[in-house]
């Protein structure tokens, strides 16, 4: 079976392993996907469809067919900036102030129903998997799996805090040091379940940050997230003294930008279908590109 977009082909590495084996042990692959592949018919050894348990040699190939799916949000002609795709990412520089998927109040006006008519488009015929999530008010680099491999990959490698993210913010006063990290942990506030605060009891969260820039009552930093908790940047930046610009969960409103200064501009993985290393970059937005210029004037 030759590679295509909805057929992904391994080279056997441990001869002797079952296919199950051999998935799980050498590429990753979970036993409730192999099963789930199996129970469907897609699982195949040197092009012939196969059981879990078949027993691999040196030199076979395996295969996995992912099926064509029907994707329920609605299709929406919303503008896309695609800075990478193949058979299985498409990955976005990802406007500020828009939804990343419909819920009860956006059910219309999101990235998400933008990627499905996309797909529509392009006769893709699969699900909008997101692989993380930004905030409404934060731009930069978004990441969907065309298939339900390269989802369970990377959701893995994001469990697991081995993806390399780095983020872009402004952020009020002048931070002193030229580098920092915030180990704090972050949960709920009890009375209001959407804000985040750092508490005892919460989720270990690690933040590294570093001084790009500094002005008269504001810092160009970059920041590295070593873990992945819902606001974690924004939090762990007003915990230090420094909240980000025009925040208005964790600051207040800005004249200066109309929402928080917050650029996902770096992700780094290994790819699932090769194993290979990743890295894609998202320039800066034109308003933070506006809001540096007047903190520069």
């Amino acid at each position: 079976m030759k590679e295509s977009e909805s057929i992904i082909v391994f080279d056997v590495k441990t001869p002797g392993l079952s296919i199950e084996e051999e998935l799980r042990e050498n590429r990753g692959i979970s036993g409730r996907l192999s099963r789930r592949l199996q129970k469907n018919n897609q699982l195949y050894l040197n092009g012939k469809l196969s059981k879990g348990n078949a027993i691999v040699k040196r030199g076979d190939k395996i295969a996995i067919l992912m099926e064509d799916e029907i994707e329920n949000s609605i299709p929406i002609n919303i503008p896309l900036d695609i800075i990478y795709e193949d058979y299985d990412l498409l990955i976005l520089n990802k406007q500020p102030n828009i939804v990343v998927h419909p819920t009860k109040s956006h059910l219309d006006d999101t990235i998400g129903n933008g990627v499905a008519y996309y797909f529509k488009s392009k006769n893709i015929k699969k699900k909008v998997r997101f692989i993380n999530r930004l905030d409404m008010g934060t731009s930069g680099i978004l990441v969907i799996a065309k298939n339900s491999f390269t989802h369970q990959q990377l959701s893995k490698q994001m469990e697991e805090d081995s993806i390399e993210k780095m983020y872009t913010a402004v952020v009020k006063g002048v931070i002193e040091v030229e580098n920092g990290v915030i180990n704090a942990p972050i949960g709920k506030k009890e009375d209001e379940p959407m804000i985040r605060e750092v508490m005892k009891d919460g989720q270990h969260a690690l933040t590294k940050y570093k001084v790009i820039e500094r002005y008269s009552d504001a810092t160009l930093v970059q920041v590295k997230i070593e873990t992945g908790r819902t606001h974690q940047i924004r939090v762990h930046m007003k915990y230090i003294g420094h909240p980000i610009i025009g925040d208005i969960l964790y600051n207040k409103e800005s004249d200066l930008i109309n929402r928080q200064a917050l650029h996902a501009h770096y992700f780094k993985f290994n790819h699932p279908r090769t194993g290979e290393e990743k890295e894609v970059k998202a320039n800066l937005p034109e308003d933070m590109k506006e809001l540096l210029y007047k903190l520069r004037d």
